[in-house]
């Protein structure tokens, strides 16, 4: 008897305006090589309704939510496989109790993040869009009166030091900078082989001349950096957001740029996203704000889509993946048995 049928679903927030989408071109060699049906699910929600995934084993996420309605009546799905690392936009309880497994990309975002980090951290430092602005409006010689900031001695703190902080501080490294971190998760070993001190969070803000925000945006860290802290912060220090916009008290942060309690900020993700057209962090020259895509590259592209496809297909072949997020459920009758279609 040959195996059942393995369906894909891909949510429809992938596609272009255009119908187009360039997902298409690393999921059809994978999908089609492993002999799985894929298509995209025909309506674009803001979060999956159970009518749309009941006859999938498999769902590829980009940015929809999955709640625990979502899973209601539905007992094929095996497993929702986010294209990045994010999951604030799923009930990861949810997936649990009904026997799905929830993966994620680290292996696609480490090393776009971390870049993205360093080019916050290099254009800062640079003022470099400051600069562009004075070089545009003929304004040459007044680059004396913006001194940027050399790195060699500097300290560059992360509030987070998991895959995504590790590569940011291996990166820096040929900087000169004292590298410091703060991760109630982090093993000593992890924080020595990329030569950075562990230490606590007040500590962090009041000694880092740049503090990334590294870490995932959970109960325990949703306003962690609030208005205490941020008040900690050096006058001549910058704050940087890649993870996720309500980890920092935005109108905090916000009053602290313009009251020049500290020198600066680099983000891209905000507490509402898309930011409004009215907030005042827009109208800050001492701000670079980019809408939650900074590391939106070819690279961050390719590695993400291999990596949630690569999790389907070892589901697919009665295999459990790589990064699952939620381990417990691999103990899960209900995940057993549907993966016994497969074995």
């Amino acid at each position: 008897m040959s195996k059942p049928e393995f369906r894909v679903g891909i949510t429809r927030d992938f596609l272009k305006p255009d119908g187009s989408s360039d997902l298409d071109n690393i999921a059809a060699p994978l999908f089609d090589a492993a002999g799985l049906y894929w298509e995209y699910i025909a309506e674009n929600t803001p979060t999956l309704t159970a009518a749309q995934v009941k006859d999938y084993d498999a769902l590829l996420v980009l940015g929809v939510g999955i709640t625990a309605e979502t899973f209601i009546g539905v007992d094929r799905l095996a497993i929702v496989a986010r294209f990045g690392v994010g999951y604030d936009k799923v009930d990861v309880e949810a997936c649990t109790e009904n026997g799905v497994l929830l993966t994620i990309a680290p292996d696609g975002v480490r090393r776009p993040v971390a870049t993205s980090i360093l080019t916050f951290v290099l254009s800062l430092s640079h003022q470099l869009l400051i600069k562009d602005r004075l070089t545009r409006t003929g304004r040459w010689t007044d680059t004396k009166d913006y001194m940027g900031m050399g790195l060699v001695g500097r300290t560059l703190g992360l509030v987070g030091m998991g895959n995504i902080g590790k590569e940011t501080f291996k990166l820096a490294k040929p900087f000169g900078m004292r590298h410091i971190t703060f991760d109630p998760y982090i093993k000593p070993a992890d924080a020595a082989e990329v030569n950075a001190e562990i230490v606590d969070l007040g500590t962090l803000m009041r000694t880092a001349d740049f503090v990334c925000v590294c870490c995932p945006l959970t109960e325990d860290t949703r306003g962690l950096v609030d208005a205490r802290y941020i008040g900690l912060m050096k006058p001549t220090a910058y704050l940087i957001n890649t993870a996720r916009g309500p980890i920092v008290d935005q109108k905090a942060l916000t009053e602290a740029l313009q009251d020049g309690r500290i020198q600066g900020a680099g983000l891209d993700v905000f507490e509402q996203e898309p930011i409004s057209d009215d907030d005042p962090l827009l109208s800050l020259d001492n701000v670079i704000v980019t809408p939650h895509s900074i590391c939106w590259t070819d690279e961050c592209f390719e590695g993400n889509g291999r990596s949630a496809c690569e999790s389907i297909i070892a589901v697919a072949s009665g295999q459990m993946p790589t990064w699952i997020v939620n381990r417990s459920v691999q103990d899960s009758p209900k995940l057993h048995k549907k993966m016994q279609r497969w074995m």
